[in-house]
């Protein structure tokens, strides 16, 4: 496996509510970890929730002994949200905080993957970029009930009002996929950052292009800062059957 990570403040924000979390070592009974999150709130109260429920998910999976990846995911990202949620009741500061997450792990051929948010996860193949996350937006629900073409989703003006965030309520609906990787397959986890700001046509172009993973993850975030960098932009590619160092 090969992979690389960045998180960048962008052009117009005077913080970086992003997050990011990446291993390749074993974690509890995970065999690897991938985290990115995209925090939301008041003054430095989505810089938290982000970092914070990075931390209390890890902390819960690093001590689950459990053998099932979904389980073991479920319960990490349903402990950040008790634990934010609680805190933002508590906490006038940081009412109405929480955070996107999207985590994935690797297991041998397969991709257990976990969604709360509009933060996404796509598996590049064959020249083609395939989104494997769904988004719980309003726009997200709308292009899914074909009540808008997908091309006209990044530039709504609703485009970040999401539906689901880790923290927002009491519990927390968390969606899992699983998908079979094979030889030659990128994945990209990334925030609305990069998303809003660059054409899947133009990751695609990155992604196809020659250099380590390193290479691509730096030029994905340049491309969001020169097409404007109104948010802050995470990124990670993974290269899963990769032999290089």
């Amino acid at each position: 496996m090969n992979y690389s990570v960045l998180t960048d403040i962008g052009r117009m924000r005077s913080q970086n509510q992003d997050a990011v979390f990446a291993t390749e070592e074993t974690i509890g009974s995970l065999p690897n970890l991938f985290v990115v999150a995209d925090g939301m709130g008041g003054h430095k109260a989505g810089e938290y929730a982000s970092s914070q429920a990075i931390a209390l998910a890890k902390r819960e999976i690093a001590s689950d002994t459990g053998s099932e990846p979904v389980q073991i995911i479920n319960q990490g990202i349903t402990a950040a949200n008790k634990s934010i949620y609680e805190e933002a009741t508590q906490d006038e500061d940081k009412y109405g905080m929480g955070t996107t997450m999207v985590v994935a792990t690797l297991l041998e051929d397969h991709l257990c993957v976990a969604n709360v948010g509009d933060s996404r996860l796509y598996v590049y193949r064959d020249g083609q970029l395939s989104q494997i996350t769904q988004d719980h937006s309003v726009v997200g629900e709308m292009v899914r009930k074909g009540e808008m073409p997908k091309e006209e989703a990044r530039s709504h003006p609703k485009r970040n009002l999401i539906t689901r965030a880790v923290g927002a309520e009491a519990e927390v609906r968390v969606d899992f996929f699983d998908e079979t990787l094979q030889a030659g397959d990128l994945v990209l986890m990334c925030t609305d950052g990069l998303t809003s700001m660059v054409e899947e046509s133009e990751i695609e172009e990155v992604l196809a292009g020659s250099g380590q993973v390193a290479d691509k993850v730096a030029k994905l975030v340049d491309l969001a800062n020169d097409h404007g960098g109104k948010d802050n932009i995470t990124v990670i590619v993974i290269e899963p059957f990769s032999d290089e160092v």
